[in-house]
């Protein structure tokens, strides 16, 4: 391995007091610090009088940065890694330096803190053993509503951050898409003063949020009750078209038989409907 190492860190997301002694011991102590936006860890350096250098690296000019950065390290300097607010990479930036960076023989370090996602996970009340982060969805509202679809089924919790200017039409097309009875969760301005949290189903959040204009500012991320496991299977094995599937290929008895495991409805019940089935298709009265 050699010397120089790239360390991933993470800030807080709002409460400052998050920032955890091993972090600002980093920050201090690298050669220079690589920020999504300087202004914005600027102000965050300066609270905490860090006076390490800072370089921008963010998701425009990433791919040219790497190799002035990789020379850094070779030359046996380290370097932090942070982004706006809470742990790097998640929904931001910085995978490509760190994929070029372990290619290249550095070692890196992840200096764990503050996280949007898992601090919404934590504070919910969703089941957490088995989850989805998304990030943010498209923006165009066809694009989002399409992703949404391919969602509709998801068993696992749903975690999506999202915008003040989009969170309306986002929660719209969640209740369209994924359905309106499905629970949800609304957090707003996590770790701030005005930190909130509000549960409700998808058809009732939207109308919750323009119930307030408050509600509809500051920094939000959305949790969404994965589906129902019974009716996920039920929707996905409906009899007929499992049985219409095994008819065009298969004996009416084979069919039957293999329907019987695969939907646990009655074979005498499916032997019925088969038949039915192979009457009209036959043109029977």
């Amino acid at each position: 391995m050699k010397s120089g190492t790239l360390y991933v860190v993470a800030t807080p997301i709002g409460n400052l007091g998050d920032i955890t002694s091993r972090a600002l011991e980093v920050l201090e102590a690298v050669d220079l610090v690589a920020a999504e936006d300087t202004r914005v860890s600027g102000r965050l350096l300066k609270h905490f009088g860090v006076k390490t250098p800072l370089l921008s690296v963010h998701e425009h000019n990433e791919q040219a940065r790497i190799e002035a950065l990789l020379g850094r390290l070779e030359q046996g300097e380290s370097i932090a890694l942070i982004s706006d607010a809470g742990t790097p990479l998640v929904s931001d930036p910085g995978y490509r330096l760190v994929r070029a960076t372990r290619a290249a023989g550095f070692q890196v370090v992840p200096i764990p803190g503050a996280s949007a996602l898992l601090a919404a996970l934590s504070a919910a009340g969703l089941p957490t053993d088995r989850f989805v982060f998304e990030g943010f969805l498209p923006p165009k509202p066809a694009a989002r509503r399409q992703h949404l679809q391919g969602l509709a089924r998801e068993q696992r919790t749903l975690v999506f951050y999202e915008s003040a200017h989009r969170l309306l039409a986002s929660v719209g097309d969640m209740a369209q898409e994924l359905g309106p009875a499905r629970r949800a969760v609304l957090a707003r301005e996590l770790t701030k003063l005005h930190e909130e949290f509000h549960g409700d189903t998808l058809g009732n959040l939207g109308a919750w949020i323009q119930a307030d204009a408050n509600r509809q500012r500051g920094e939000f991320v959305i949790l969404v009750a994965g589906a129902d496991e019974a009716g996920v299977a039920e929707e996905a094995l409906d009899p007929d078209v499992v049985l219409a599937t095994l008819l065009d290929e298969l004996p009416v008895k084979q069919a039957v038989r293999i329907a019987a495991r695969l939907t646990s409805v009655a074979r005498n019940d499916l032997y019925q409907r088969a038949l039915k089935m192979q009457q009209q298709k036959d043109g029977a009265p």
